[in-house]
């Protein structure tokens, strides 16, 4: 009986350990590329810093000025006006092309599917420049069709009032597809029991979709929100390419801030201070989504 138990006791000793083996890369690249670099900018985000000369400690004097930094609050206010705007344009979209899909049967499907997930495969300087052409007021696509139909040209990234919205259709673009084949999949798991039931119940689409689709696929919903909240305020690449913040600087966002702080000015002590305040409001987003989901799942 002993020799027994120890056979289990070994048995799953081995089985913890061959668990913890494969986990264990993972764990190591988030200790070194996340857990390390956030560390690590905290004490630098203590020190006043070039990149040339040595550091000077200066405790939370960064923190003390961004406080009255008007141009950071700026920024990070941009920032929140382009979450607010492409995160629940991204959902809808991408849910409602998914339920889309899903009613179409055979090849179709594929076909369908490929071409959504096309932008996604593009590098997003080459999607920037693509769609900076589009855009051109003289000799752009888009102009040329808006002068066609009687509508005088639009200044798209060239007019600060259009500049934001312009960029957050490129970015819904590239991405629709990704989070579309995210909920197309999160539909397919669904039981058609559920829904054969709910037909001979007289339930309507509506109905099928907003008291069965939409529960059953809640985990999913959850992991766009805030995977998309986190993008978003981390949105720089197609700014840079596309506008470079402008103009007058109505798309400088919190990230391109940063970035402007630290390699043009060379504030890298302000910069980080920056980056860790950015990062505890993200840190609080995640955490307030994930209490609220989690709370209408209780309730």
């Amino acid at each position: 009986m002993d020799g027994k138990v120890k056979r289990l006791s070994k048995r799953k000793w081995m089985e913890s350990l061959t668990g913890y083996l494969f986990v264990l890369p993972d764990l190591a690249g988030l200790i070194v590329f996340v857990l390390v670099p956030i560390l690590y900018a905290f004490y630098i985000s203590m020190h006043s810093w070039d990149l040339i000369t040595e550091k000077v400690f200066i405790g939370f004097g960064n923190y003390s000025r961004l406080l009255s930094d008007g141009d950071w609050w700026r920024a990070l206010l941009r920032t929140l006006q382009f979450t607010i705007l492409y995160v629940p344009s991204l959902i809808l979209l991408s849910l409602l092309f998914a339920v889309l899909i899903n009613q179409l049967k055979g090849k179709t499907v594929g076909f369908v599917r490929t071409c959504f997930l096309m932008p996604f495969a593009i590098t997003s300087v080459i999607s920037a420049t693509l769609w900076m052409f589009l855009y051109n007021e003289k000799q752009g696509f888009l102009n040329a069709a808006l002068r066609w139909i009687g509508i005088s040209a639009q200044g798209f990234l060239g007019d600060q009032h259009q500049a934001m919205v312009s960029i957050i259709v490129v970015v819904v673009w590239i991405n629709l597809g990704y989070n579309m084949i995210l909920f197309l999949s999160a539909i397919k798991e669904i039981s058609p029991s559920y829904l054969e039931a709910a037909n001979l119940d007289g339930a309507n689409q509506w109905q099928i979709f907003r008291y069965i689709t939409l529960p059953l696929i809640k985990d999913t919903f959850v992991f766009v929100l805030v995977t998309a909240t986190i993008a978003s305020f981390q949105m720089l690449d197609q700014i840079m390419v596309m506008t470079k913040g402008g103009p007058a600087s109505s798309t400088e966002v919190g990230v391109l801030y940063i970035y402007r702080q630290s390699f043009e000015h060379l504030r890298m002590g302000y910069a980080s201070a920056l980056s860790v305040v950015l990062f505890v409001i993200l840190l609080g987003f995640s955490i307030l989504q994930f209490r609220l989901t989690t709370k209408n799942e209780e309730e």
